[in-house]
């Protein structure tokens, strides 16, 4: 093959390159720009001062013993949920975390993004929180998306990976060649 042959073929090759990463990079930057954001968010949520993660506070026992049946301390739970923030939010339960060497069980809920801690021995409300680190977390990860449009599986979760994570391999790929055809050229010109 000759050189000029070569050379067209390559050049060729780069400006394809070029264009899919330029088109790829325009049509997902919004996508790329909340991911990039909301990782940096969920990176630093430990380190926030309980603006994103909230505090975990103790209750008075550690000992299992001494508390409360779960299903007494759900009910103190849905109370003080109707109660304090909205009579009208479901206490459809996302998960129990039961924190024994805080002496603390934490009730988050599905369909909205509030939390209740409370004391596992006494029952004794320790906290309300506004969960900002799931509302976070599900943007990153486009399960707001399922959310919003109450779709079962997690369907437009699972687009939504998939077309981001390939768009990243293609950014990786494209990217790469944008940085080592050029080189590649200069070093064939070289010789």
């Amino acid at each position: 093959m000759s050189y000029n042959l070569k050379r067209k073929k390559q050049a060729r090759l780069l400006r394809i390159f070029r264009k899919i990463h330029r088109v790829t990079g325009a049509s997902l930057f919004v996508f790329f720009f909340i991911i990039a954001i909301t990782g940096l968010l969920l990176g630093w949520k430990k380190h926030s001062n309980g603006a994103i993660l909230p505090k975990t506070y103790e209750g008075s026992s550690t000992d299992l013993n001494d508390w409360l049946p779960i299903d007494s301390l759900h009910t103190i739970a849905c109370s003080v949920l109707h109660n304090a923030v909205d009579s009208g939010l479901s206490t459809n339960l996302e998960r129990i975390d039961i924190r024994k060497h805080k002496g603390m069980v934490k009730f988050v809920f599905t369909d909205h993004f509030w939390g209740i801690q409370l004391d596992g021995a006494t029952g004794k409300l320790l906290h309300i929180e506004r969960r900002n680190s799931d509302f976070i977390e599900n943007l990153h990860d486009g399960s707001i998306l399922d959310y919003l449009f109450d779709t079962p599986g997690e369907i437009l979760k699972l687009i939504y990976t998939s077309v981001m994570g390939l768009a990243l391999l293609l950014f990786t790929i494209t990217g790469f060649w944008l940085w080592y055809g050029p080189r590649r050229m200069r070093k064939v010109t070289r010789s």
